[in-house]
């Protein structure tokens, strides 16, 4: 796990834990790692789910269907992400949900008791480990509540606009790289392909913003909010 120490110090679960302790710690935790091919299924909506996964390498995506068959992407995940967090929260655990693998994976999986229960040798890593989940458990629901305000837009360019605001925020940079290609962009915002590139390159005729493939560049901060509007 040496490899990927800069991966899991990033991750919220292991906020305040010192790299020093982070061996000791996934001992205590009964952690364990698996790797996925592009395209397969780390769970599938209906499953009991009892573990929480961090993204060491690769990335995934959060997919629901809804009973007509449709597939909607809800998020996209990379390296240091968690996921299932929400599920393990419930009394039933089943999710909801299906994570499936978008490229070659490595995936930290975390029984969910080992986080919440004190183990037989004091550690003091558990108190820490509660907190962080707590407060990832605040950031998740605040950004379902952002892809439900998503959602809620109707024009293309608010949808795009709010994406893209939202993306700048996460990076904390005006320049930034985004997990999903084109096709499955047009997918979470749930938008025509076709539209969505005109959209796209729209805005990048008009300087508000810049792109190749997967990196964005917002040139016009103002312009872009101004969309919104």
């Amino acid at each position: 796990m040496i490899e990927y120490t800069d991966t899991l110090l990033k991750c919220a679960l292991f906020k305040n834990i010192k790299e020093q302790d982070l061996e000791h710690l996934l001992l205590c935790l009964n952690s364990y790692t698996k790797n996925y091919k592009s395209d397969e299924y780390v769970f599938f909506a209906g499953k009991e789910v009892n573990y929480i996964g961090v993204i060491l390498s690769g990335s995934i995506e959060i997919i629901k269907e809804n009973q007509a068959g449709s597939v909607h992407i809800m998020a996209f995940l990379g390296p240091s992400h968690i996921f299932a967090e929400g599920i393990v929260c419930t009394k039933a655990r089943i999710s909801p949900v299906t994570i499936r693998v978008k490229e070659d994976s490595k995936i930290l999986f975390i029984p969910y008791e080992r986080i919440t229960r004190s183990c037989g040798n004091s550690c003091n890593f558990h108190i820490s480990l509660i907190q962080n989940m707590m407060m990832i458990l605040g950031e998740k629901n605040f950004n379902l509540n952002t892809k439900i305000e998503l959602l809620t837009l109707k024009g293309m360019r608010e949808k795009i606009a709010s994406f893209l605001l939202n993306e700048a925020k996460i990076h904390n940079s005006l320049t930034f790289q985004v997990i999903p290609n084109r096709n499955e962009l047009a997918e979470y915002l749930n938008v025509s392909r076709t539209s969505m590139c005109r959209e796209l390159a729209k805005l990048k005729e008009e300087e508000i913003i810049d792109y190749y493939q997967n990196s964005f560049k917002i040139l016009n901060m103002d312009a872009l909010k101004e969309c919104l509007m």
